[in-house]
């Protein structure tokens, strides 16, 4: 049996690839054995470019011809959902997707499937939770499954590189399939704790030993095509010096790695000044350039993406050349997982990690901002509890304090474990017991910071790097690869050019940055004594204002960020810092100058808002009017929360009552700029005390 139906598999593949010599890779043909005819539970984890999808698309067309429903495939990325069909189409496969940019399609798909037209459905796993998919179409097409795939199934695992509560939704799916649907689960990036996490959440236990009943076909994850190595530089000038130095040196087409948003839009702007074609890609950025940026490095039309995390599985181009990250990834996982893009169909591709100083405190950020908090979670679950009946997400924003991203994260977390649930109506409370699983996320967040720790011996090895990567993954066939900077030597040049230096030192020395005013009232406040709602009155808000720069931003960003770190002492705005902020000022282009200035109270740092504002008032001649007032003590609440609560902590705490205020524009002078609306709320009083315009004017704007 075995002998015909790997004949079968191999005339499959031989259709797919377009070769009549096409041959299994070592554990292809074992996986697509184990599913087609043991209905068995299987895990792959193999290097990128192995042929995972092989795997899929054989035992699918193989499925079918014995009559077997259509395979669903959950995918983790639109891009990634794009690639996989053009892939299925070219092999003769019939795939069609259900995702949140296709709506208007999903009528046509469904009936696809119900006159059988259809091999592949690609979802995403936020899709398994939508209310009308997971209420009409889920209990339709659960009994009609002949294959559940699972890609990127290391986003299944709690200690994974993303902490992505949708993909543990999953077990509920996998549990409600018929009995003997075989079941595919597919990383390339996964070491033995998180091969075991998913292996249990795939599979039953067998009640004798208590091990998943999970077949695991793990491959050595070498990849002899890429040459690795580590730059060290002293700071983000020197690194973006570097790129511009030698990008063009770098083979063929590839991505350039950053950890925020505002690193990738800023290594582009000076890329692209520089003459490079390059674009930036980040998950801000509109789908549809997105789109069109992953065709035009397919294309090599462009030299480099300059990318965040958002492309890290997004993308499907074998001859990649290169990868280089500006800051290291927080784990070896997520390295190994986007640096595999590059050489999967070439001999030889370069990767390069330029760390800096502040990877540290990125990784910090960003494990803190997904991890669910005790006391959040009791709030959410005490509002709907008292609500009697669904609560949409902005209006159960207006009741707890916590921000919409947040918010949404941690409702994924409790439908998850079963407390919440979501329906047409919104969010409500199950009623089910729930407790916070203390221990589980202690031991997330020390895997975390053991994960960390591994990057940061990444970078400092003197052993083999391939080697090292291999072993962090939990891969015993690791051994020297003989091509990496500590096998053979620096493989990249060490020279910047004195022009390139200048030239990333100016493009991080850019300063200003816009305050959009804000131009309506968040819906809630009315609950909380805001009485308030709709557009804000014209004659009642700010104009655009500046800020010197981010705190995430490339440049003025780590100045900033040592200025507002926990514990830094109040003190005198530096002349450093002065000097740039009379340049954003005199770049601002405003439609009519500011007459005066006015300071915000400030009862963390008053030295440093006082001697900024007296600053710019001498420098520009403008009379220093002095510091609005705090009304019953100022405002109230923490950072961090959403827009009602934020607006209601500061309404009515400010008063231009004890100022001369003119009839005029006026320069109001603050620090730090989160939520807007304290500088909303102070422009209003000032506009109500008779200015004709406030221009807000901040040190540094977060995010």
């Amino acid at each position: 049996m075995t002998s015909t139906v790997r004949a079968q598999a191999l005339d499959v593949l031989h259709a797919l690839v377009g070769r009549d010599d096409a041959e299994f890779h070592d554990g292809q043909f074992e996986a697509i054995e184990a599913l087609v005819d043991g209905g068995r539970r299987a895990l792959v984890v193999q290097r990128t470019g192995w042929g995972k999808s092989a795997v899929y698309f054989v035992a699918t067309l193989l499925l079918r011809r014995r009559g077997a429903g259509p395979t669903v495939l959950v995918s983790p990325l639109l891009a990634l959902m794009r690639d996989q069909i053009a892939a299925a189409r070219r092999a003769g496969v019939r795939a069609v997707a259900i995702n949140s940019t296709n709506a208007h399609e999903w009528h046509d798909v469904l009936a696809q499937l119900d006159r059988g037209e259809v091999d592949v459905l690609l979802v995403s796993p936020e899709r398994l939770n939508n209310p009308s998919f997971r209420e009409e179409q889920l209990p339709q097409l659960v009994p009609r499954i002949g294959l559940l795939v699972v890609d990127e199934a290391h986003c299944i695992s709690d200690w994974g590189h993303d902490f992505r509560p949708d993909y543990r939704r999953l077990r509920d799916l996998i549990a409600r399939i018929p009995a003997g649907v075989p079941v595919l689960a597919t990383t390339a990036t996964a070491n033995s704790r998180v091969v075991a996490d998913v292996a249990e959440q795939l599979g039953t236990l067998d009640q004798a030993t208590g091990s998943p009943e999970v077949l695991v076909i793990r491959g050595p994850l070498a990849r002899t095509s890429l040459r690795l190595g580590v730059l060290r530089l002293p700071d983000a000038p020197s690194r973006l010096a570097w790129l511009i130095s030698h990008l063009a040196d770098l083979p063929g087409s590839g991505i350039i790695y950053t950890l925020t948003v505002a690193a990738a839009n800023d290594t582009a702007r000076l890329l692209r000044d520089r003459g490079y074609d390059v674009r930036a890609y980040t998950g801000q950025t509109d789908p549809d350039e997105r789109e069109e940026a992953e065709t035009l490095l397919k294309q090599n039309r462009v030299k480099a993406l300059v990318a965040t995390s958002a492309l890290g599985m997004g993308l499907d181009k074998p001859d990649l050349g290169f990868v280089v990250h500006l800051g290291a990834p927080s784990s070896p996982v997520s390295y190994y997982q986007q640096v595999g893009r590059a050489g999967r169909a070439t001999a030889s591709a370069d990767v390069l990690l330029l760390p800096g100083a502040e990877d540290r405190e990125i990784w910090h950020y960003f494990a803190t901002a997904s991890m669910p908090d005790r006391e959040r979670a009791e709030r959410v679950l005490s509002a709907l509890s008292a609500s009697g009946g669904p609560l949409s997400t902005p209006a159960l924003e207006a009741l707890v304090d916590i921000r919409r991203t947040p918010l949404e994260l941690l409702l994924k977390v409790l439908d998850v474990d079963g407390a919440v649930a979501r329906t047409k109506g919104g969010w409500i409370a199950t009623g089910r017991p729930w407790t916070y699983d203390e221990d589980r996320y202690r031991r997330i967040a020390a895997e975390r910071l053991a994960e960390q720790q591994h990057m940061i011996d990444y970078e400092q090895t003197g052993a083999c790097r391939m080697e090292f990567l291999q072993r962090a993954l939990d891969d015993d066939t690791a051994t020297p690869c003989g091509r990496c900077d500590n096998c053979a030597g620096a493989w990249f040049p060490l020279s910047i050019g004195d022009d390139a230096t200048q030239a990333a030192s100016a493009a991080l020395d850019r300063v200003g940055v816009p305050i959009e005013p804000r131009r309506q009232w968040p819906t809630g406040g009315d609950s909380l004594g805001v009485p308030v709602r709709g557009r804000i009155p014209a004659d009642e808000q700010s104009d655009e204002g500046r800020a010197l720069a981010r705190l995430t931003d490339l440049g003025w960003g780590g100045t900033l960020r040592e200025m507002f770190a926990a514990g830094a002492a109040d003190a005198p705005v530096p002349p450093n810092v002065a000097a740039a902020c009379v340049r954003v000022l005199a770049d601002w282009g405003w439609a009519e100058r500011p007459v005066a200035v006015v300071a915000m109270p400030s009862r963390s740092r008053p030295q440093l808002v006082g001697t900024l504002a007296r600053g710019i008032a001498e420098i520009g001649r403008m009379p220093f009017l002095g510091t609005l007032d705090l009304v019953e003590g100022g405002p109230t609440g923490a950072p961090g929360g959403n827009s009602a609560f934020r607006l209601a902590g500061v309404w009515g705490r400010f008063s231009a009552a004890g100022l001369d205020v003119p009839a005029a524009p006026v320069l109001l002078v603050d620090d730090l700029v989160d939520s807007r609306w304290t500088l909303t709320i102070a422009a209003r009083e000032l506009r109500r005390a008779g200015a004709t315009a406030v221009l807000p004017f901040a040190l540094a704007l977060r995010g």
